[in-house]
């Protein structure tokens, strides 16, 4: 099996999420965020844009709905033991299975949550996922619950955040060392990520925003790339990912002689920068933090 952290870290996170179901007088959770699946289970997949979910009963009980496709990604990368398929065909009803899947587990009649804010769940899926379990028991809205468990990092959580961090500043290191005039933006991309990949490292979750000249101010990804020139701004909003846990930078490098607005700019920056690690404390709000950093 391809299990990232120990069965009994997930057990541990599996207590976390029934014992706050207990206290939302939950049932049973419907999930359909792939992050929470990976964060309680393993289960591992690029599939979310298909239609899944995970069902969580309250005394921990775990069983997956997908297709046929995410079968043995459920089976390596999960400690899921029920894993049920729906098959993608004319007239298919994949709400209305996993009611009845729901229904093997003694949910009738239940109250259960779903995490309804999920990429996978559109409009459309989460009206049929409302229709197929009308009258079978009562929904409620528990987008929040798992995610709000899930900012709390464990040390084994930590651990991979700490090495996404690593292997960002090697890419950065990478795109100070290469970024020079004449230099193709592409090239320093690709340089930059197979650092990252060459460190078992993976993909981040987006595409890296880059650019120089006008493109430097898109702040965007965009397709096509520029050559940096003799006097230039590029810049750089880049991640590197370590097990799915990962380290963001955002930074300008310059070359040629710099603008005295980027000096001003730079100046303002990091009094800024001084003042949040000043703020971000245990126990702040973020609501207290902004009044406590200056307007510069």
């Amino acid at each position: 099996m391809a299990l990232h952290f120990t069965r009994d870290e997930f057990a541990a996170r599996r207590r976390r999420v029934c014992e706050q179901m207990g206290k939302a007088g939950l049932d049973g959770l419907l999930l359909f965020r792939q992050e929470s699946m990976y964060w309680l289970t393993g289960y591992d997949t690029s599939g979310y844009s298909m239609f899944q979910g995970l069902y969580l009963r309250a005394d921990g009980a775990l069983a997956l709905l997908t297709r046929s496709a995410d079968l043995r990604q459920a089976r390596l990368t999960s400690v899921i033991k029920d894993i049920r398929i729906w098959t993608d065909r004319e007239g298919a009803d994949p709400a209305g299975e996993l009611r009845d899947m729901v229904a093997d587990y003694g949910g009738r009649g239940k109250r259960i949550g779903v995490e309804y804010h999920a990429y996978g769940l559109t409009a459309q899926r989460g009206k049929t996922v409302d229709a197929a379990f009308a009258g079978f028991c009562e929904l409620v809205d528990a987008s929040d619950l798992v995610r709000l468990l899930r900012l709390v990092k464990s040390p084994a959580e930590l651990a991979y955040l700490r090495q996404a961090g690593r292997l960002v500043d090697e890419a950065c290191a990478v795109s100070r060392r290469l970024t020079v005039p004449g230099a193709s933006v592409g090239a320093v991309y690709g340089d930059m990520i197979n650092t990252i990949m060459r460190g078992d490292g993976d993909p981040s979750a987006s595409r890296w925003p880059m650019g120089c000249g006008e493109e430097a101010l898109l702040v965007r990804y965009h397709t096509g790339h520029g050559t940096v020139a003799s006097r230039d701004q590029v810049q750089f909003e880049i991640a590197a990912a370590y097990r799915h846990y990962h380290a963001a930078l955002m930074y300008v490098i310059l070359t040629g002689e710099p603008d005295p607005l980027h000096r001003h700019m730079f100046e303002a920056c990091a009094t800024a920068l001084d003042a949040c690690e000043a703020a971000l404390r245990p126990g702040n709000t973020v609501a207290r933090c902004s009044r406590l950093m200056p307007r510069c």
